[in-house]
């Protein structure tokens, strides 16, 4: 029997790294899981991500599989990855997955948290590797009102990374709510979506936080959200505050045995 893929689920510290992808010269997540998995195996090792996340961004629930002998349990091979890897870094956990599998094609959910810090603290060296540490009060109600018309389908080319060549530019959220954080003083956008363009949730925090402080009407969003100019857009939210939260696949996807 062919090996089957593995699925493992991914913890990371943006913070230190120049995003998902492999790229010469720099740090970044799939090199480092890459050439633990090579250490261990003694093979070349090809780790496929269900999206990439920039320099900045963190992980809670991403996503990536890998192909190595049968010999290897999921769990002992996270265990043994755990222990290559560095500090920044961890699996959660491990699963086989069906023949063919595939993380970013096969993927029907994605969900990220974004999170705001309202108060002067937010600027601590102990938080503000994790959040946006805004600092500025923020209106509740105009966020929750720009929230609600993102949900649903659209298209998203105006809240997005110029310069993407894609078929279409739909995205359909299943869910946008903002909620008052439980562990400071702040907010955090929670949000689903079939897919995601790039920069697109950065793009959607900083016009929202815009909307918040006042300073554009909420009706703009839904202006944008029928546009094809991100210059209209309010400048993206840093990097530093989103979080990969988690990427559902279907019952079909993962090994019966």
């Amino acid at each position: 029997m062919p090996p089957r893929p593995t699925l493992l689920i991914l913890h990371y510290d943006g913070g230190a790294f120049a995003g998902w992808q492999r790229q010469p010269n720099a740090r970044t997540v799939q090199a480092e899981v890459e050439a633990a998995l090579e250490r261990l195996t003694g093979t070349h090792a090809r780790l496929t991500g269900a999206g990439r996340t920039d320099a900045g961004v963190h992980a809670i629930g991403q996503a990536a599989a890998t192909t190595v002998a049968e010999s290897w349990e999921p769990d002992a091979l996270g265990r043994a990855l755990n222990a290559l890897l560095p500090g920044d870094v961890w699996v959660a956990s491990a699963c086989r997955m069906a023949p063919g599998f595939d993380p970013r094609r096969h993927a029907v959910e994605r969900t990220y948290c974004y999170r705001i810090g309202v108060d002067a603290a937010a600027r601590s060296p102990f938080r503000r590797r994790w959040e946006w540490p805004l600092g500025a009060a923020l209106d509740e109600a105009r966020l929750h009102a720009a929230a609600a018309l993102v949900r649903g389908t659209h298209e998203f080319r105006a809240l997005s990374a110029a310069g993407q060549d894609k078929p279409h530019y739909r995205c359909d959220v299943l869910e946008a709510q903002w909620q008052r954080r439980e562990d400071a003083p702040g907010f955090e956008l929670w949000i689903t979506a079939d897919r995601f363009l790039h920069h697109m949730v950065r793009f959607l925090v900083g016009t929202m936080v815009d909307i918040a402080r006042e300073r554009r009407p909420v009706s703009d969003l839904a202006d944008l959200l029928g546009s094809h100019d991100n210059r209209r857009a309010s400048p993206p939210a840093p990097a530093q505050g989103l979080f990969l939260m988690g990427v559902r696949y279907p019952p079909r996807s993962y090994a019966n045995d």
